[in-house]
């Protein structure tokens, strides 16, 4: 496993899930007081974190069933995009004064984006890892990217309730968030899965010569 770390995928997987783990962690525990800030009920803001968490279900097992017949990399890459692109959805319009998606349209939007793209990176990092790097030592090397995972995650929560409290706002934190899904889903896209990775080697590998008398 420790030989991983002398190749690209590994950081590039591993950078990649460590936005993952910001991106998620912040919504665990801020969704609900921001959707709060933006004027809606306790409740509604619950059940839109509910109509969340419910998707992940449908977006995790539907990106592992397309990561079986597409470009794993390529499906990791988009997955990183949508989300950021959710993230947009739900923040720029309020910058710019934008009334559509400004009030709960645009909490609901988000919510749908985000459920179908929260978990879904899951299956799709470890196959991308599993297909780089073997099975041998899947464990382990999947253990080290998800540590980073985790260590984005807990970073997200605490520097944003920082910045609620210096600004009064969740504004930059979840701009700030959104905006890393960008250059991690270009992380995800320029993996050289076909240079490095173990099923396309096996692929490729030239079928052995007929013997003598065949």
């Amino acid at each position: 496993w420790a030989e991983s770390f002398r190749s690209l995928p590994i950081w590039q997987m591993s950078t990649s899930y460590f936005i993952c783990g910001a991106t998620t962690f912040l919504l665990s525990v801020h969704f609900v007081p921001y959707a709060i800030d933006r004027g809606v009920s306790p409740g509604t803001a619950a059940t839109m974190f509910g109509l969340m968490s419910g998707l992940n279900i449908l977006g995790s097992v539907g990106a592992g069933i397309l990561a079986d017949r597409f470009n794993r990399k390529n499906m990791l890459g988009i997955v990183y995009f949508v989300r950021g692109a959710g993230y947009m959805v739900l923040i720029v319009p309020g910058i710019f004064g934008v009334p559509v998606l400004s009030g709960d349209l645009g909490l609901w939007l988000f919510a749908s984006v985000a459920g179908f793209s929260w978990i879904a990176t899951a299956p799709l990092t470890s196959t991308l890892t599993a297909d780089v790097y073997g099975v041998r030592a899947l464990g382990t090397i999947s253990g080290v990217t998800f540590l980073f995972h985790q260590v984005g995650g807990f970073s997200s929560v605490l520097l944003a309730g920082l910045l609620y409290d210096l600004t009064g706002s969740y504004t930059i934190p979840f701009l700030l968030a959104g905006s890393l899904l960008f250059p991690a889903a270009l992380s995800a896209f320029t993996i050289k899965e076909r240079k490095y990775s173990v099923r396309y080697l096996v692929q490729s590998a030239p079928a052995p010569a007929p013997a003598v008398g065949d």
